[in-house]
């Protein structure tokens, strides 16, 4: 029998991340219709979402694209970063910590190039999960069932085993259907409390 394991989402989950409307204030910044700046990179918001750019690359098609020099490049590079990083859900996490010794605990993110480096220097992750799936780094994105069976791997559990906890919903059904049990994610002591009875 495996251990049983808590696999948990950042964004919305474990960082709160609500808008800050940096894409809008890009926009008119520069003249942008409403929806352009989105328009322009999605091709490398896609790309950069599972690897197949370096950030440098991404950094450079980011300028080209929006026509940036360099520092309204670090500027507009400064905004992305500060919405995709949010804030620590801290009373979670701290939560999340104390489960050390009940079970395993990992992280499951679709995410994206420089996504590993800034979070563990702003929340330190590494040293609260076992193990990390990123999507640029696996080259998988949630709800592919692939990237939850990675988890479990990694993480050497079945997906019976294991409880996944994220804020939104298709990801939800998706680990449902890969065999995962999961929560979705609209307050910390919903989750919690699914936690403890998945654990019990």
């Amino acid at each position: 029998m495996t251990e049983r394991c808590v696999l948990l989402d950042i964004g919305g989950v474990l960082e709160l991340t609500p808008p800050t409307g940096w894409g809008a204030r890009w926009e008119r910044r520069l003249g942008l219709p409403s929806g352009e700046l989105n328009r322009r990179l999605a091709d490398v918001w896609a790309a950069g979402s599972i690897g197949a750019l370096t950030e440098a690359q991404v950094e450079g098609r980011i300028a080209t694209r929006l026509g940036l020099d360099d520092a309204a490049r670090a500027a507009f590079l400064d905004d992305l970063w500060d919405q995709y990083l949010g804030t620590a859900n801290d009373e979670l996490i701290d939560y999340v910590r104390g489960l050390r010794g009940r079970c395993r605990l990992g992280i499951l993110s679709n995410s994206f190039v420089g996504a590993r480096e800034r979070e563990e220097r702003a929340y330190a992750f590494g040293s609260l999960v076992d193990d990390i799936v990123y999507s640029h780094e696996a080259g998988l994105l949630k709800p592919d069932p692939a990237v939850f069976a990675l988890a479990c791997e990694r993480l050497a559990t079945r997906p019976a085993d294991c409880l996944f906890v994220d804020d939104h919903a298709p990801h939800v059904a998706a680990a449902r259907a890969a065999g995962l049990r999961a929560v979705h994610f609209t307050g910390n002591a919903g989750a919690i409390r699914a936690i403890e009875q998945f654990l019990e």
